[in-house]
């Protein structure tokens, strides 16, 4: 894993660079997430590693999927990326680039999986302490999972809260094994 980080940094930030001085930050966000998903796909994957394809085959089928979200910085990426044989990378090259992002625009993007439903009272006083504690607007995506039976799981990057009730069952099942 750190070598595929080692070799998409330096896309990440070029794309980065690119997109903030052309002003294109969202158009790349678009881009570089829907290249991503077009290169996981288990029938590109083959196509990437095959030495009968050619780099302009490949930069070419990936620009007709993503379509009208390309210019011609984000063409001429994608085209630098299949000649150096990086298009596997996108992945990693997105996430990379998202963090740039956020970082830049000074945001968060907070995962948060709670046992139920959140309304949205609930979750403007989320947004809020979170808001707060990191010191950074905050973009929530709430997701369900019932088997948490009670409470919710933060995570923004490193930063992890585990509230949930499972969690808190699993630890006294641990504390009284011993």
């Amino acid at each position: 894993m750190a070598e595929k980080a080692t070799i998409a940094r330096p896309y990440a930030k070029a794309a980065f660079e690119s997109a903030r001085q052309h002003n294109a930050l969202e158009r790349w966000t678009k881009v570089l997430a829907t290249a991503s998903s077009v290169v996981q796909d288990e029938r590109v994957a083959r196509l990437l590693s095959s030495p009968r394809v050619t780099p302009e085959q490949l930069s070419g089928l990936i620009s007709d999927i993503v379509g009208g979200d390309l210019d011609e910085q984000t063409r001429s990426f994608l085209a630098t990326l299949a000649s150096n044989r990086r298009l596997a990378f996108l992945p990693e090259i997105a996430s990379m680039y998202e963090a740039l992002r956020a970082e830049a625009e000074n945001t968060a993007d907070v995962q948060v999986i709670s046992a139920v439903a959140l309304d949205e009272a609930q979750k403007q006083r989320l947004a809020s302490a979170l808001k707060k504690r990191l010191q950074r607007e905050v973009r929530l995506h709430v997701e369900v999972d019932a088997s948490l039976i009670g409470g919710a799981i933060v995570r923004a990057g490193d930063f992890v809260i585990d509230g949930s009730l499972k969690a808190r069952l699993d630890r006294l099942a641990v504390e009284m094994s011993h």
